[in-house]
């Protein structure tokens, strides 16, 4: 949620760009589903980041360089 919000995107935008279900946005954010491969990597190439830094939980993220 936290670089979804950073990027200015709502649940049904970064949906519609990684072309899965806003309600799947929703259950990724809370923990709830874990992503398939193909999944991972459109999101971390939206974000601009390693996958492993897309699925930091926050507290991890805030420490990471």
């Amino acid at each position: 949620a936290e670089l979804r919000e950073r990027a200015g995107l709502s649940r049904v935008e970064l949906a519609a760009r990684v072309d899965v279900n806003p309600q799947t946005i929703g259950y990724l954010e809370r923990g709830e589903y874990n992503p398939s491969l193909a999944l991972a990597f459109r999101l971390g190439e939206l974000f601009g980041l390693p996958i492993e830094q897309v699925f930091l939980r926050d507290d991890a993220r805030e420490r990471q360089p």
